[in-house]
């Protein structure tokens, strides 16, 4: 608007000046080769003055028409002005808001390494919980974030009894130094914070585990089956787990009597979160044996010994040998007497079948057959999925 106001008032001045008398072709020429440097000088204050927020101005083009003269047009083209430049703390606070939400962890890292004020709004919680929820969700737990909170206390504990601790953006930067040297294929980003006040933070945990410092406990479908114990097969025991960024896989450690057990390259269809929140070692109080009928899939608890812990095997539930599988005439369900049945194994074998006490179950067994526990009915399609998933090619003796 401003640009058409001079236009017109220039134009209303050179048109009442040519209307006073007749200049020569000449004279016109040479009062108008002022103009574009007029114009030139008027586009850049007018540009500078309106538009200093922004960046640069690629291309302002100025016409001047002026219908006594034909055919006469001006241009001045191609005038870059270079402005002051936005800082990314300076838009508004929802805009910000938006960005950060759409950055990947690396991303967040990387911007939160620029400055303090950005350090304070990268590592919020909100931004992280998407990304904890996407990644890590389907593995931790309850258990595992109890095991978090206790690794926190104990840092804090030992960062207080120390007395010494990095401050400010150089200690955020080079504690977060271990998940760059992992991650150096994405670019530079991440540490752990180093205040004990920001301790605990939901992005302090995500670093925690995508570089593998924090082993947090989870189960293991099939533990060991890679490195050749088929007897493993359909199970699913607890295990101390740690991430490997590099491989994408994980390190299980197990901790059977007598020592501590290691496996590594572990993919990610092969774990889960604990089901339930009973310890390994401990029997689970099932509340499931009224409802149990032939034809449900289960999960028993079952030890070597009683010093061992306990894994979860699958199995379903079977008709007694009494009854002939019929539907109509099945009446297996209000038999104290419980079938069992793991089909993993062939026809005959000592593992193949074992019955419970529907009234008065306790953990039955000896040395020889191992141990049975505690028992839990399975009523998510997909678990059971992940169970059929598992099953092994051949029939195991």
């Amino acid at each position: 608007m401003i640009f058409l106001m001079i236009s017109c008032f220039s134009f209303i001045l050179l048109s009442k000046s040519f209307s006073l008398k007749t200049i020569p072709a000449c004279n016109i020429e040479m009062r108008l080769s002022w103009l574009p440097l007029f114009c030139i000088e008027l586009s850049q204050f007018l540009t500078f003055w309106f538009r200093r927020s922004i960046v640069a101005v690629s291309s302002i083009e100025v016409t001047a028409n002026f219908l006594s003269m034909e055919g006469f047009r001006l241009e001045a083209k191609n005038i870059v002005v270079e402005e002051d430049e936005i800082s990314l703390l300076e838009l508004p606070e929802l805009a910000l808001e938006c960005i950060l939400e759409r950055l990947s962890p690396v991303g967040l890292c990387n911007m939160a390494g620029v400055c303090s004020a950005l350090r304070e709004k990268c590592r919020s919680d909100h931004l992280w919980e998407r990304h904890m929820r996407q990644k890590w969700g389907r593995l931790i737990g309850d258990a595992a974030y109890k095991e978090w909170k206790w690794h926190i206390a104990s840092r804090k504990r030992s960062t207080i009894s120390n007395g010494t601790k990095k401050k400010g953006l150089f200690g955020f930067v080079s504690r977060l130094w271990p998940f760059l040297l992992k991650r150096s294929n994405l670019g530079s980003v991440s540490e752990e914070r180093s205040c004990s006040s920001s301790m605990g933070s939901v992005m302090d945990w995500y670093l925690a585990l995508e570089t593998g410092k924090f082993w947090f406990p989870a189960q293991v479908y099939n533990r060991e089956v890679q490195n050749g114990h088929v007897g493993f097969m359909l199970s699913c025991y607890d295990a101390e787990l740690s991430y490997d960024s590099s491989k994408d896989t994980f390190k299980a450690r197990y901790s059977p009597y007598g020592g501590r057990t290691i496996e590594e390259n572990i993919e990610w269809d092969r774990l889960r979160a604990p089901a339930i929140h009973t310890p390994p070692h401990a029997l689970h109080t099932s509340d499931c044996f009224d409802d149990l009928k032939p034809g449900d899939h289960i999960e028993i608890q079952w030890r070597r010994n009683k010093e061992f812990p306990y894994g979860w095997w699958y199995g379903t539930v079977g008709h007694l040998d009494s009854c002939n599988g019929s539907k109509t005439h099945c009446e297996c369900d209000t038999n104290d007497t419980i079938i069992l049945e793991f089909k993993q194994f062939t026809p005959g074998s000592r593992w193949r079948q074992t019955t419970i006490n529907r009234k008065d179950h306790r953990e039955v067994g000896n040395e020889a057959d191992g141990f049975y526990g505690g028992i839990r009915k399975l009523y998510d399609e997909e678990d059971i999925s992940v169970w059929k998933g598992l099953w092994p090619t051949k029939l195991m003796e």
